[in-house]
């Protein structure tokens, strides 16, 4: 949620922020702003309601005029999407500049009290009472400097952010803080930037700082960048990292939007995810943080997987796989609700989080509680150094490449490969897995990329002319059974998250149970029938939607004749181990959601209301 860009140094500020902005557009925002000290140090301001470009419309008269600067895309979480709601905000007397990620939850008590001093307030956010109580500092104290009220003021609020902040009386400096969202620093050539991610900031530099949880830094060309602990000022030693992130990734490369291009990289994302891990010649998998830690998996008394949305499908995939492989009981929790239900947590439980971006502020909450429990905590997730990362005691990255797109396609079958590497090293480890099973599924997950690329050039203008007939759809159903009930779910997530159309998706076997009423004549239902596992049961499922008029888009295997001759769409892929299925069958269930969501003239990249980070609960 909400973007954050900041530079000084010799190049247009204008430009640097602007593009920046651009590049953050994926992570969801309604309103946009920038501010920069012009030559004569005095702060200028322009920010509206919607879009980058809009912003563009009413600001581009400030390219040109300064070398230091900082914007932001807003999701708005305090007050409604408008002009004066947005960022930056200004104190009352006009001299220091706030752009912040995240959430003050003590805002209202600060406000009242600083309403009583006599400042006066202009939006409805949390953002600009914490700007005004720095300046409450600085007044307070003449001999206070900037960096020091911009401390003592995070040292009075509670909840989550990343702040970016300005002063005119102190030209050409940058202070940034984090606590709980994101932050990194680029480091240039006589000049630095400050962004959410390092996306607005990969072509002009390969070298950052990514600002640790209750760290702030103060940044000028003069004196660089001096890292500071937020509760006691202590000095920090900044670590600098090489960035392997490449502008190339970050770019659409051709394709439409970014979800299409991030679906067709698949192939390349999962073969990436298994390198150096799965070596099938020599018959082994190699994960350093599950054989570190190996006794810790097969002494546990459970496992527990916490995560959010598409990563909590793929947990409820890791469920099964890890249950039948290396037969440890395993529970799948929904992270936003697992730290408020006093959950019963021992030093003999693992808890696996998975994130793509690593910043999912659920999780992290709920990490931390495991972690203060005693708990063995795993990660798995895409992103490089991030917060979930850093908390845990071990884990496996995704490997997937950055993921521009909202709606998530490419980290889903990357995790799901995590998950399937996970599940068969435990179960090779404790001898649940013969050797000859063991053998035949890992040489049938490294097809995994092949059968993806298999399924995208055979299905990929298919599931647009099916597309076409679903345009005006209001509801949809999902489903499917055993590994490919949450395969279902995920189907059913990516087309309401882009197309806007209601979707749901069920365990094929409870149909009857309350869906069936549903069904009629305008109800499209995907089923997923795959031939290995429960192919009968759909069939009888299948059937029965039939006899009630119901739409069927059967996701077969190739050569089906039963499913295929009752439905009314068909798309094949290829046969795998039922374990694996829902890696190939969600690939067409993606590409058939996009195509909707692009007939529909929807805001594919950027669907309306969501955010790519949740980085607030």
């Amino acid at each position: 949620m909400c973007g954050i860009v900041g530079y000084t140094g010799f190049q247009d500020a204008y430009d640097i922020v602007i593009n920046g902005l651009r590049r953050l557009e994926y992570r969801g925002y309604d309103s946009a702003g920038i501010v920069l000290e012009d030559k004569n140090n005095k702060l200028e301001v322009e920010k509206t309601k919607g879009k980058v470009e809009d912003l563009v419309n009413i600001a581009s008269h400030l390219k040109g005029t300064a070398t230091i600067g900082m914007g932001h895309t807003r999701w708005a979480t305090h007050g409604v999407p408008s002009d004066r709601n947005s960022h930056p905000h200004l104190s009352n007397n006009n001299k220091i500049a706030i752009i912040h990620n995240g959430i003050i939850e003590n805002y209202d008590t600060i406000k009242k009290m600083l309403s009583e001093k006599g400042f006066t307030f202009k939006s409805e956010t949390d953002t600009e009472v914490l700007v005004n109580l720095i300046q409450y500092f600085m007044d307070l104290n003449v001999e206070m400097d900037f960096p020091t009220a911009v401390r003592y003021a995070l040292n009075e609020v509670y909840g989550a952010y990343a702040i970016t902040v300005m002063h005119e009386d102190y030209p050409g400096v940058l202070v940034v803080g984090r606590l709980g969202s994101p932050l990194a620093i680029g480091i240039g050539d006589k000049e630095y930037f400050i962004a959410s991610d390092a996306s607005p900031f990969v072509e002009f530099t390969k070298e950052a700082i990514y600002l640790e949880e209750g760290h702030m830094a103060t940044i000028s060309l003069e004196n660089g960048v001096d890292i500071r602990t937020i509760n006691d000022n202590s000095k920090i030693e900044p670590e600098i990292q090489k960035l392997k992130m490449s502008l190339e990734q970050i770019e659409k490369g051709g394709y439409e939007h970014f979800m299409l291009k991030e679906i067709f990289e698949q192939p390349k994302s999962v073969q990436d995810t298994m390198r150096g891990r799965l070596i099938v010649e020599e018959g082994v998998i190699k994960m350093a943080g599950i054989w570190d830690h190996v006794e810790k998996f097969k002494n546990a008394n459970r496992i527990i997987i916490i995560a959010c949305g598409t990563s909590w499908h793929a947990g409820l995939i890791g469920e099964y796989l890890i249950e039948e492989y290396a037969r440890i009981p395993v529970e799948v929790e929904y992270a936003s609700e697992f730290r408020y239900r006093n959950p019963i947590i021992t030093d003999k439980d693992v808890v696996i989080a998975i994130s793509q971006s690593g910043e999912t502020a659920d999780t992290m909450a709920a990490l931390k509680l495991a972690k203060e429990r005693g708990a063995f905590i795993y990660g798995i997730c895409n992103v490089v150094d991030s917060s979930i990362a850093r908390i845990t005691d071990a884990g496996s990255y995704t490997h997937a490449g950055p993921e521009i797109g909202v709606a998530s396609t490419k980290a889903f079958t990357a995790q799901l490969t995590i998950l399937s590497l996970i599940a068969l090293k435990l179960g090779k480890h404790n001898g649940n897995l013969g050797n000859a099973e063991f053998m035949s599924l890992i040489a049938e997950l490294d097809a995994m990329p092949k059968k993806i690329e298999d399924v995208l050039n055979a299905t990929h203008e298919l599931t647009q002319n099916i597309a076409k007939d679903f345009v005006g759809a209001t509801n949809f159903l999902y489903l499917g059974r055993g590994y490919n009930y949450p395969a279902a779910l995920e189907g059913a997530l990516k087309l309401k998250e882009i197309s806007y159309i209601h979707a749901e998706g069920y365990p094929a076997a409870e149909m009857k149970h309350g869906p069936i009423a549903l069904i009629d004549e305008n109800m499209p239902i995907v089923i997923i029938a795959p031939k290995k596992g429960h192919y009968d049961k759909i069939v009888s499922n299948v059937q029965e939607i039939k006899a009630r008029k119901g739409k069927i888009i059967a996701v077969v295997n190739r050569g089906d004749t039963q499913v295929s001759e009752m439905a009314d769409y068909v798309i094949e892929i290829p046969e795998t181990s039922e374990c694996f299925s829902p890696i190939v069958a969600s690939v067409p269930l993606q590409l058939l959601a996009y195509y909707i969501a692009v007939y529909r003239g929807a805001n594919v990249d950027q669907p309306r209301n969501l955010a790519k980070s949740v980085t607030v609960e």
